[in-house]
């Protein structure tokens, strides 16, 4: 009985020693000081967001999965550039639609012009 009270001894020991020399070796794996609270290290751009960037997105884990506030802030953001290019390709799609449909009357005229315009010679002439 009391080998084995030895052995369980050592071994805790032996992994105390393992434990502080892996921390004092590695650390806690951090280059930076932890943020301050309220503040995130979740970024998108102003403007412009791409596929990379919603790809790159990370966020703060907590205990049961992702910060809440930071999650609804992103889909907050992507939603708001979503809705901005939906309104863009609208004004883009209408405009198209008034150039095609001035373009017809612009052929009429540019037609009747030269007409009017002979016209308006031999009535001088």
């Amino acid at each position: 009985m009391m080998t084995i009270l030895l052995y369980l001894i050592v071994m805790a020991l032996v992994g105390a020693m393992l434990f502080l020399a892996a921390s004092a070796v590695f650390g806690r794996s951090e280059e930076l000081p932890p943020l301050p609270p309220g503040t995130t290290a979740t970024v998108l751009p102003a403007e412009d967001v791409t596929g990379a960037d919603v790809d790159a997105l990370r966020f703060q884990q907590v205990l049961r999965g992702y910060k809440a506030s930071e999650v609804d802030w992103a889909l907050h953001r992507l939603g708001m550039e979503i809705d901005s290019l939906r309104a863009q390709l609208g004004r883009d799609e209408k405009s198209e639609v008034l150039v095609k449909a001035d373009a017809p009357a612009k052929a009429e005229a540019s037609q009747e012009a030269p007409e009017t315009e002979s016209e308006a010679k031999d009535s001088q002439g």
